[in-house]
């Protein structure tokens, strides 16, 4: 566990401090490899299944990252990340990335994953493992294809939504509402960067909360979250309200990043978008 833990953060840090484009497919290679292990410990068929699916799709987009790259490359002679130019590079990157973080088209994944891992590795999959292609979405933000970011995230928004209402898997749940959260990031992203990781790290916050209480109370279904109060009352009520934060309630922390990003989103004339994301995370 010590070797893969190092190995994540090793990833993680080498993904987020590089300025090469190898650097960085590296960085996202070595993230892969070290959770495939924590997906797969339990030796379980869904577990195995799970860390199967993980696997191709990440190395799907590990490879279409390496070959945006190299078209950016071949076109402007450079492997600079915060130069990438070249409009097909660009728009592959983007594709890249939403596969990497689970973005609707790319979403279907993630739930299947979310479920067949444990609690402690479903956290690592929707937090640490979320922060590095993020940041290359960060580093190469000015470049980005707008009309494709802002499609996708409200897409993302409208199924994440969507899908979560009828599961009683907590696991998939959680894995849905960090698809919808991902779509605020995604809309903000070309227009205040800074605005989409405070999103991201609140949304970090917030979710660790809520996978480590989960993890006290040895809770996946929803039927066995009913019957917790009995056992642990003032821990579920801290969950409630970690909850309704995480869904976006007005006087908790989870309103925070939405209301600055309908706020920069309505000064960028794009106030259908900001009503139309506004309305779809209420589900």
């Amino acid at each position: 566990k010590l070797i893969f833990m190092m190995s994540l953060l090793l990833g993680t840090t080498l993904t987020i401090s590089s300025n090469h484009w190898i650097t960085a497919w590296a960085g996202l290679e070595i993230n892969t490899l070290a959770i495939l292990p924590l997906i797969s410990k339990s030796h379980h068929p869904r577990a195995i299944e799970a860390a199967t699916k993980y696997f191709l799709t990440q190395a799907a987009a590990s490879a279409l990252v390496l070959f945006s790259s190299m078209t950016n490359a071949w076109h402007t002679g450079q492997w600079d990340i915060t130069q990438l130019t070249h409009p097909t590079s660009c728009l592959i990157l983007t594709s890249a990335i939403a596969i990497k973080l689970g973005l609707v088209p790319f979403h279907f994944w993630f739930p299947e994953v979310m479920q067949g891992s444990p609690l402690t590795t479903g956290l690592l999959l929707s937090t640490i493992m979320k922060l590095p292609p993020i940041s290359l979405l960060f580093m190469t933000s000015p470049s980005l294809n707008q009309t494709l970011l802002t499609c996708m995230a409200i897409i993302s928004t409208a199924l994440g939504g969507w899908m979560g209402l009828n599961q009683t898997q907590i696991r998939k749940i959680l894995a849905f509402s960090s698809i919808s959260h991902l779509g605020w990031m995604a809309i903000i992203i070309p227009y205040s960067p800074k605005l989409a990781l405070l999103n991201f790290y609140l949304y970090a916050l917030m979710t660790t909360a809520v996978f480590l209480t989960l993890n006290s109370i040895k809770t996946l279904k929803l039927s066995t979250l009913m019957t917790t109060w009995t056992k642990t009352p003032a821990l579920s009520a801290m969950l409630l309200l970690t909850l309704l934060s995480l869904a976006g309630l007005p006087p908790l922390t989870g309103f925070l990043p939405k209301w600055l990003i309908i706020q920069e989103l309505t000064k960028q004339d794009m106030i259908l978008a900001a009503t139309v994301i506004s309305l779809l995370s209420l589900l």
